[in-house]
């Protein structure tokens, strides 16, 4: 079954009047753009979330799908580091209770089964309409510093992966990204790649508002996002 292009899956959430694209949409849609993403199978109850966890590999993380949910850890949605069939289908039935007690109201759409990435250095890599500037990219350090430091670059796009160098260079915590101690350097050119393909994805889809890829894993060989969020334009979204 081909995999649907980035104008189906925007088009699609429009047409059912979602501003936010579902978690599996936004992966498909930056996998179109060479972003590296997980392994990930969409499940409809937690027996089917078992048998995607056999495919994609463990151990998985398991995420609900709801397009009323932001933020997935304050009701209960995400479950991380399962390592059998046994252990998803349980945790599956278990987090469905629990979210539709947190957020009753809230549509669900399934539960998101994917392939839990190895730990690597924690960036962000994301992208906004400015009223000012139209299409601006982002990188900073992830996980907790980008809330604590607002260690951040930003460029206009588009932008070349020479350019997305140098906003990799230009946060303060880039000695992080250099190696420290006994860990080595990270793929930073892996880092300045997807840094382009969100100036991309922002200038050649205009519903687009914005895009939060936190965290991308960064290893010294490559790099993977781990979580992706994507935002349409409320002008673009069907009343």
């Amino acid at each position: 079954m081909p995999k649907p292009s980035p104008r189906e899956v925007i088009d699609n959430a429009a047409r059912e009047g979602r501003a936010k694209l579902l978690e599996h949409e936004a992966y498909a849609l930056i996998e179109q753009y060479g972003v590296p993403i997980p392994r990930i199978g969409l499940a409809k109850n937690p027996e089917e979330a078992g048998v995607l966890a056999d495919k994609v590999g463990y151990p998985v993380v398991l995420k609900i799908v709801s397009p009323d949910i932001v933020h997935k850890s304050d009701v209960g949605g995400v479950v991380l580091d399962l390592k059998s069939r046994e252990e998803v289908v349980k945790a599956a039935e278990a987090m469905l209770m629990t979210v539709r007690s947190k957020a009753p109201t809230a549509r669900i759409c399934g539960v998101l089964v994917q392939n839990m990435v190895p730990q690597g250095v924690e960036v962000i890599v994301g992208g906004l309409r400015d009223n000012v500037f139209d299409a601006v990219v982002m990188f900073g350090i992830g996980g907790i510093f980008v809330e604590v430091l607002r260690d951040v670059s930003f460029r206009v796009a588009p932008i070349t992966v020479h350019e997305a160098l140098e906003m990799i260079s230009e946060v303060k915590a880039k000695k992080i990204l250099e190696g420290y101690r006994n860990n080595p350097p990270v793929d930073k050119k892996a880092l300045a790649e997807i840094v382009v393909a969100v100036s991309r994805i922002l200038l050649e889809n205009p519903e687009i508002h914005s895009i939060d890829l936190n965290p991308v894993m960064a290893y010294p060989s490559g790099a993977i996002v781990a979580d992706a969020r994507i935002m349409l334009r409320k002008e673009q979204v069907a009343p």
